[in-house]
């Protein structure tokens, strides 16, 4: 049997900035990307904690130690400057990797600077 599962979570990310005519995604900080075991062009799920959004789309990676995190496209007009959201990946593991499967917790800081990072 395939599983899916957590493989990734960013959390207390502060949302940067906001392009509606962009062709679509989510720009992150390529650090943060990096912490996060996060691909360009990964499917990501974005949970904002303000206003209860949740969407899918993927990830496009921004300047390294920039703290960006903005929503591009379509996904611009789910939330604003300043909301707190939390970036989710899930990968597809069988019962032999899910012995040691553990997914990656990043942790942020009120600037989008990585704060902590753990295994689950």
């Amino acid at each position: 049997m395939i599983r899916t599962m957590l493989k990734s979570k960013v959390y207390y990310a502060a949302i940067t900035d906001a392009q509606l005519y962009y062709k679509g995604s989510i720009t992150i900080d390529e650090e943060i990307m990096l912490a996060a075991d996060l691909k360009e062009a990964e499917k990501v799920e974005v949970l904002n904690l303000n206003n209860g959004v949740r969407l899918e789309t993927y990830a496009i990676k921004g300047k390294k130690k920039s703290g960006v995190i903005c929503l591009n496209g379509p996904a611009a007009r789910l939330g604003f400057a300043g909301d707190k959201i939390t970036i989710l990946s899930y990968g597809l593991y069988s019962e032999v990797e899910l012995k040691m499967h553990k997914p990656i917790y990043v942790e942020l800081d009120g600037k989008n600077k990585i704060k902590n990072t753990h295994l689950a």
